[in-house]
């Protein structure tokens, strides 16, 4: 009769996975640090870099009981196992590991739109404290970025908007702080697809501090994304299938997304974030599938603001390491 948390993390390098416990529902309560709606699930699927808690309460009979996760929407099915053993048991399991869902993109999509933020636990309301209602706030820009895996030189790589990164001879935080030109740009990528042909590239898209952001992560590929943000929190309002459109945010969740730091992109489809820059620097944005990360699919934000103040951001440590042109 005990209830215990798990918190399951997908700490792999590419795939997806679906996590579950024979006979036992589980009962979402976290997801990167947001408390959501307390909603079961036979199963939840955690994508490349995401981590989420549960609740499991030992309240069947008294005998051993899988614990398994599967890989989710890959050309193979692998699966691993252990055991949930309750104390009283004298059952070891017996049988084949209970099999995961189908490989059903719209069931993910339904559970992926169910995770909602707890306003009785979190989340803006009105109260003197001033924080504010992200739904009610018109974004300053928005910005899509579309991967794509081109081939570059003879060589396969991974691309945003067409610039597949290649990483500079000084690290970009010290060529910004001290001003040494010739290592970045700020239009070195652009804010949307261009069609062009893809060109590998240090690219460093630049915004401004306290915009509020629309981001479009756009997915024309065959297989299921997981980007990351560097430094940021990020409210998940949309999923949706085909290209994005402005018609496509009349589908927003503009009440209760959840905030986190990683969010999925379904196959041939789109997800949107809102985010606040309100964390000057520069900041990675990535794929959080190692392989595509390090062929170029990750860019930089450069949230800038022109006037020098210590509370924006601190000046940097008299005792840093330097290295490159710095």
């Amino acid at each position: 009769g005990k209830t215990y948390m798990f918190r399951v993390s997908n700490v792999g390098l590419w795939n997806s996975i679906n996590f579950r416990i024979q006979g036992h529902k589980l009962k979402l309560v976290e997801v990167e640090g947001s408390n959501v709606i307390q909603n079961l699930y036979d199963s939840i699927d955690v994508h490349v870099g995401q981590t989420m808690s549960v609740l499991v309460t030992a309240d069947q009979a008294p005998r051993d009981y899988y614990v398994a996760a599967s890989t989710r929407f890959a050309p193979s099915l692998l699966t691993v196992a252990a055991v949930l053993h309750y104390s009283t048991s004298t059952t070891p399991v017996s049988g084949a590991v209970p099999a995961g869902p189908a490989d059903d993109i719209s069931g993910s999509v339904d559970q992926a739109r169910s995770l909602r933020w707890n306003l009785t636990s979190n989340a803006a309301r009105p109260n003197p404290q001033g924080s504010f209602h992200y739904g009610q706030i018109t974004p300053s820009r928005t910005v899509i970025l579309a991967n794509s895996a081109p081939i570059i030189n003879g060589k396969q790589r991974y691309a945003v908007n067409g610039i597949s990164y290649v990483n500079p001879d000084t690290p970009l935080k010290l060529a910004d702080y001290f001003s040494i030109a010739g290592v970045f740009s700020v239009d070195s990528i652009q804010s949307s697809p261009t069609g062009n042909a893809a060109a590998l590239g240090t690219s460093v898209l630049g915004t401004s501090l306290h915009e509020f952001v629309e981001i479009v992560f756009q997915n024309d590929e065959d297989s299921i994304q997981s980007w990351h943000l560097d430094g940021y929190d990020f409210w998940v309002v949309g999923f949706g299938g085909g290209q994005w459109s402005p018609l496509s945010r009349l589908t927003y969740n503009l009440d209760d997304a959840l905030t986190r730091h990683t969010t999925q992109v379904y196959p041939n489809s789109w997800t949107t974030i809102l985010v606040s820059l309100d964390n000057q620097g520069m900041w990675n944005v990535r794929s959080a599938s190692w392989g595509r990360q390090y062929l170029g699919q990750q860019f930089y934000l450069r949230v800038y603001n022109p006037t020098q103040s210590l509370a924006n951001e601190y000046n940097i440590p008299s005792n840093a390491l330097l290295c490159g042109r710095a």
